[in-house]
């Protein structure tokens, strides 16, 4: 089964990390330590599915997550392993009568936000005693999210559990008691860094007046290359953001205060390179799936070295190359480096970076209408007269799809589809916002 997975994951070799953790005895607790980027969803999932019973029904596998993002992407990696077991994501944002009505034939391996899944226990969605196994991903940024009341909640509904999972990015003094975690094996790869061995960090000397100035043009140098400008503060997110609009820079902005569609969205444009700039807090240092990734900017420095880590993880994944931009005041020498970077020159002309290749068109249906990447791939080539280098990335969600389209088509597409129906039903089609 680990071979079948790794095959569709098209992954050849587990890393040391995911070897590790698939040869830790099955009858022990675990606690991984790894950074942010290093395969740690593999390194529960792959030990999680020998621990499945196909003959058994109902939950037998709960994975909690601080995140729907992550929730979402924990549930696309377990699905594309075709372990042969269902699987469902239950999290804030979500409908609650979707989720109830998956409930009703409750898979084995059920992710979700422990707010979310609190709610579902206390109104008996599911039950657990056949729950033998817990995870507990990025644990420590659960606790930093005020989750312990509902986890500890949680866990006391688990009579049955056999087997503890806790993952970190950062270590932890104690493990509180409430988690039932004893004598577990622990493995820690925190000190190897293993996703920054091809990390380049560079510096950008600037006044604090001339900062948003220097912002815009080290994005102009990059051009259209995948990027994230990381700020403490979502005001500074949208303050950026307004600037780049008055400039004429297309992006998008990614933070905590925003609706969970806004930030689906601009996930998805981001992933499907209708947008290559994303302006955000710390949420995306963590558990986002947003591959590839070249730059990254500190418009702002965080607080602490552990956040600087979880920030560079989103790039130079996985053997990948990638290159880290610091915002920093002349005399300015953050306490986390241990020398400083070399300095990278700003352009005197600055030239806006072209559109990219893509736009997004969303189409108002997905898998609940019983829609599928199939179904979305032969509307738009037979009747969108696309041909197939001028259609990108396609995710379905549950009501809704996005599908990249080539930007130089995409007004033509939606003039030719906007009447066609999907599924005999009539579905609203139109670039997305």
């Amino acid at each position: 089964m680990i071979k079948k997975a790794l095959e569709n994951l098209k992954i050849e070799q587990l890393n040391e990390i995911q070897h590790a953790s698939l040869n830790a005895p099955a009858d022990r607790d675990v606690i991984l330590l790894a950074p942010t980027g290093s395969g740690k969803t593999l390194g529960f999932l792959l030990p999680l599915i020998k621990l499945l019973n196909e003959d058994t029904k109902g939950v037998q596998a709960l994975i909690l997550v601080p995140s729907r993002e992550l929730a979402l992407q924990i549930e696309q990696v377990f699905k594309t392993m075709s372990s042969g077991f269902k699987v469902n994501c239950c999290y804030g944002g979500h409908s609650t009568k979707v989720e109830k009505n998956n409930l009703s034939q409750p898979p084995p391996v059920l992710i979700g936000t422990p707010g979310r899944i609190a709610w579902h226990l206390r109104r008996e969605s599911f039950t657990t005693e056949r729950i033998h196994t817990l995870v507990l991903d990025e644990f420590d940024k659960a606790l930093e999210f005020g989750f312990q009341e509902d986890m500890e909640y949680i866990i006391r509904q688990l009579p049955g559990l056999k087997k503890r999972i806790l993952t970190s990015a950062t270590k932890m003094e104690d493990i509180p008691t409430f988690t039932g975690v004893v004598n577990p094996i622990q493995l820690d790869f925190l000190d190897k860094d293993t996703s920054a061995a091809g990390l380049k960090l560079k510096t950008v000397v600037t006044e604090a007046a001339d900062r948003l100035d220097a912002l815009f043009a080290l994005i102009c140098k990059i051009g259209n290359k995948a990027t994230l400008v990381f700020c403490n503060h979502r005001d500074a997110v949208e303050r950026i953001s307004e600037l780049l609009w008055e400039k004429g820079l297309i992006h998008d902005v990614f933070h905590g205060g925003m609706e969970q569609i806004d930030r689906e969205i601009a996930l998805i444009k981001f992933r499907n390179g209708s947008n290559q700039l994303l302006i955000t807090t710390d949420l995306a240092s963590r558990g986002l799936d947003i591959p590839e990734i070249e730059y990254i900017i500190h418009y702002q420095l965080p607080h602490t070295r552990e956040a600087f880590v979880h920030r560079n993880g989103r790039t130079a994944r996985m053997h990948a190359k990638g290159t880290a931009y610091l915002l920093l005041n002349k005399d300015e020498h953050p306490d986390f480096l241990d020398q400083m970077p070399e300095i990278e020159k700003l352009p005197e002309k600055i030239i806006l970076p072209l559109p990219t290749q893509w736009a997004t068109l969303y189409i108002s249906a997905g898998k609940k209408d019983k829609v599928n990447k199939i179904d979305i791939v032969g509307l738009l080539l037979q009747k969108g007269k696309l041909n197939k280098d001028e259609l990108g990335l396609i995710e379905v969600l549950d009501h809704s799809s996005y599908a990249a389209v080539d930007r130089k088509r995409i007004v033509k597409t939606v003039d030719l589809i906007k009447s066609e129906k999907i599924k005999n039903k009539k579905v609203k089609i139109e670039i997305a916002r």
